[in-house]
């Protein structure tokens, strides 16, 4: 039995303003194992993106522990943190977040580059990557030279190229029609089984949801199977 990739226990998440105390996850606990393929749904506001961004190390809970690899990653340093998200860890949201002066082939390469790797071995990747999710003609187009669809396949490539052992997508179709949407949906699923890498993924739709492994709701702080 492999260690689990990320595995949260007691997680708890509250908000401050002034004398106001605002609970908004409580009494968390989640395991993520290689190949998982879980959705987290709930309403708007109830937290799915704050559970999100506290599974993947991208804020710090109020109680409880977050373990990625076995590590509690509230006791790493800031350089610590970021260099084991970058290797473990990928991300994708509703908007796609690529840097608007750099081309597709380029965004793409980035972590690669940050990881120390060469930047021509990097380009090749992210090039192979790119073909896989069908933007071969679109290297060297910028963000704002692409189609909706087009700027979150490029961010989906992204996420993949340090061939993280986890993808952690917020709403990630939720900007997209309902066509490019299901063609992106389809696409991520398609690489979450060719690369072995696990998925969450937050999203309000059910039908998408109901595609995926285990779901689970998120409703007043409590995460339910």
């Amino acid at each position: 039995m492999t260690d689990p990739i990320i595995q949260c226990t007691h997680l708890a998440k509250h908000f401050t303003d002034g004398y106001l105390e605002t609970d908004v996850l409580s009494d968390i606990n989640l395991t993520v194992n290689k190949g998982d393929r879980l959705a987290i749904v709930g309403s708007s506001g109830s937290g799915k993106s704050t559970l999100l961004h506290l599974l993947g190390g991208l804020d710090q809970p109020s109680s409880g522990t977050v373990k990625i690899h076995n590590q509690d990653i509230n006791t790493l340093s800031v350089n610590a943190l970021s260099k084991l998200r970058n290797q473990s860890l990928g991300f994708v949201y509703q908007f796609h977040h690529l840097l608007p002066e750099f081309s597709a082939l380029e965004n793409v390469a980035i972590p690669l580059v940050i990881a120390g790797q060469q930047p021509k071995q990097a380009q090749q990747q992210a090039e192979d990557l790119l073909t896989k999710v069908g933007l071969s003609h679109r290297l060297a187009h910028k963000p704002s030279e692409l189609s909706g669809g087009e700027r979150q396949r490029a961010a989906l490539a992204r996420a993949l190229i340090t061939q993280p052992d986890c993808l952690l997508a917020d709403e990630p179709t939720g900007n997209l029609d309902h066509r490019t949407a299901q063609t992106i949906f389809e696409l991520i699923l398609s690489l979450n089984e060719s690369l072995g890498t696990a998925l969450i993924i937050v999203t309000h739709d059910c039908e998408m949801a109901s595609q995926m492994d285990k779901i689970f709701t998120l409703s007043d702080g409590i995460l339910t199977a």
